[in-house]
């Protein structure tokens, strides 16, 4: 049956008349071979180029099956059908389990980084705690990682816990900071003398030989103890030795103990996050966008964060969740060295890994860890977000336009957004707003103002139908830019107004939506179709900000204009009527007052110096 598929499968033989070179159908039936061949069992696979690099490599419990499945069906992903295309040779390498595949080809992908495969991002801004490789070891904070026999701790997204761990180590033990070379033989010579630190017992001298050996590597044991999160038992052997201390009434040695007791406890209180019964547990959540996929890593020590971890992949072909989060679970319990014998996971995943057991949390302890996670891998995408939009603001706007058509359903991205508002006061001064945004910023010079001509009184709707057939019957003579979806200032009516214009007058087929206000005169809801539905965007979110702003922005617009229109009606209204005072004298008046209220608080003399003591007297009669 697979022989008979692969043999009639368009990539071995496409009958494409004069299409085909002699060096294509046989690269066709060479990897038509390697694939009937290909053994059942667990393994990775590796596709090549006709230059010989590896482009991708893949795990597989089947070989044979997982590799046929490149070849034997048409791919909806535009990526996975370019891979395919430029495979010129496969090689395999067979394995015992597939928890075996998982860690060989976590391996082969950092080595050779395959074009097609997920890129984990560099992560080397991030730094670890070094406890060096010395006959008296330093402990220090590093970005670089020196494979010379040192203990490296970390590497350490969260820079306070790195800080705190550090400070808490320098408070319990005295080390050295100096970077001597502290052999046996120096000491021994006597070629070092005490600096500093030791004169305010922040160093015992080991340089000299006033601290031995065996002293000194204990406290780096208890160290590293704190560092794999162990800080119980370091908590404990305190505890111990205070109270033998105060049985052999040496009270103040007791007290100096106490003290690192208490410093330690206090750490303790401040990290541990659920109870100290769950102990060498690992925790991963995920979270991905178009572009890369976030992983969290929790790892559990005595109910603490002994190690917390955010990384990114870069996505190359459509790989699932699950794929990568199998493949950050193998990264980071090789990177951390973790032997945890569970793993808490946010979906079922199949995987198999000898000895260790894939919970799911509904309640609990665990479950608050799994939220835990989820919270921080949920921050660090806010975060890498925010970032990225910094360093290329266009992003942010293209990311909002795509939420918009997302959420709408809309056929195209709306690039250009119109929205429009009517304010009146009984109707009086009726006026209505347009405002235009593109790629979701205000385009103030493409603003509009409008007078309503053609309705007597208060009526918004007709008002609203109005300024939509006056401005884009006027955009059709003109041809003139149509926007990709129209915004009202209102509900259900204000869109079905607008919708009789647009679609039974013009013929014309633009999204409408309505953003609808509460009773607060905020903005609530988006509303959206016809008969209009309830688009449940979330308040808060950057995408609900947007088109707040844009509401907003029009009522602000319109509201002015209004008050513009209004003030100088009433400028009007008062000195239009006065006998003798022209264009010319109100001009004058208006440039040397600035307004009525002004004129009507001046003195005749005042006036009269603008427009004469006869006009004068009359302004002020009229004013009173």
């Amino acid at each position: 049956m697979l022989r008979d598929s692969i043999r009639h499968n368009p990539l071995f033989y496409q009958k494409k008349i004069n299409s085909h070179t002699m060096e294509e159908l046989s690269t066709n039936e060479y990897l038509r071979g390697i694939v009937l061949n290909l053994p059942t069992g667990p393994g990775i696979y590796q596709y090549l180029n006709k230059e010989g690099t590896i482009i991708y490599v893949g795990k597989a419990k089947n070989l044979k099956r997982r590799v046929y499945s490149y070849f034997s069906k048409d791919h909806q992903s535009a990526k996975t059908r370019i891979l395919v295309s430029k495979i010129a040779d496969i090689r395999y390498i067979v394995v015992n389990t597939e928890e075996d595949a998982l860690l060989l080809e976590n391996n082969l992908i950092k080595k050779y980084k395959p074009r097609y495969n997920v890129l984990l991002k560099d992560d080397k801004s991030y730094p670890s705690i070094c406890v060096s490789n010395e006959y008296f070891p330093r402990v220090f904070k590093t970005h670089k990682v020196i494979r010379n026999g040192s203990t490296y701790f970390g590497p350490y997204s969260h820079i306070p816990t790195l800080q705190a761990l550090l400070e808490l180590i320098k408070h319990l033990y005295t080390l050295r900071t100096c970077h001597l070379a502290l052999t046996p033989e120096n000491i021994k010579q006597g070629k070092f003398s005490v600096c500093l630190d030791y004169h305010i017992k922040k160093c015992k001298g080991p340089c000299i030989g006033l601290q031995t050996h065996d002293e000194y590597m204990q406290n780096i044991a208890e160290i590293k103890e704190i560092l794999k999160g162990n800080t119980q038992i370091i908590s404990n052997a305190l505890l111990e030795k205070m109270m033998k201390l105060a049985e052999e009434l040496k009270f103040e040695e007791a007290q100096k103990v106490k003290e690192k007791y208490d410093l330690i406890e206090n750490f303790r209180a401040k990290s541990e996050v659920v109870s100290s019964v769950l102990h060498n547990i690992d925790v991963f959540s995920i979270e991905t966008d178009d572009k890369s996929a976030f992983i969290n890593y929790l790892h559990i020590t005595n109910g603490c964060i002994n190690q917390a971890f955010t990384f990114e992949y870069k996505i190359r072909l459509n790989e699932t969740k699950e794929e990568l989060l199998q493949l950050g679970i193998i990264e980071m319990r090789e990177r951390y060295k973790s032997q945890s014998k569970e793993i808490i996971v946010p979906f079922e995943l199949d995987m198999e890994m000898n000895g260790v057991t894939f919970t799911i949390p509904q309640r609990g302890d665990k479950k608050h860890l799994l939220e835990l996670s989820t919270l921080n891998v949920k921050q660090y995408k806010v975060d890498r977000l925010k970032q990225a939009e910094k360093l290329n603001p266009e992003q942010r706007s293209v990311r909002l336009m795509k939420e918009i058509q997302e959420q709408l359903h809309m056929e195209k991205m709306p690039i250009h957004i119109e929205c429009f508002d009517n304010s009146n006061i009984q109707g009086s001064d009726a006026v209505a707003a347009c405002v235009v945004f593109k790629k979701a910023r205000p385009c103030k010079k493409e603003y509009r103002k409008y007078n309503i001509k053609t309705v007597v009184g208060p009526d918004d709707y007709a008002s609203m139908q109005e300024v939509v057939r006056r401005r884009y019957t006027r955009i059709l003579n003109e041809q003139g830019e149509l926007p990709d979806l129209i915004l009202t200032d209102g509900g259900k009516g204000q869109m079905e107004v607008v919708r009789e214009v647009i679609e039974d007058e013009l013929k014309l087929n633009i999204p409408i939506a309505g953003l609808a206000k509460d009773n607060r005169h905020r903005t609530s809801e988006v509303l959206f179709g016809f008969p209009p539905v309830t688009i449940g965007i979330k308040q808060g979110t950057p995408l609900f900000h947007l088109l707040e702003n844009i509401q907003d922005e029009v009522h602000r617009f319109a509201i002015t204009f209004h008050r513009d229109k209004r003030s100088k009606s009433q400028i009007a209204s008062a000195l239009d009527t006065i006998k003798g005072i022209g264009e010319k004298r109100k001009a004058a008046l208006l440039k040397t007052f600035k307004s009525v209220a002004r004129i009507r608080k001046a003195s005749i003399e005042e006036i009269a110096e603008v427009i004469g003591e006869s006009a004068a007297k009359s302004v002020k009669e009229a004013l009173g």
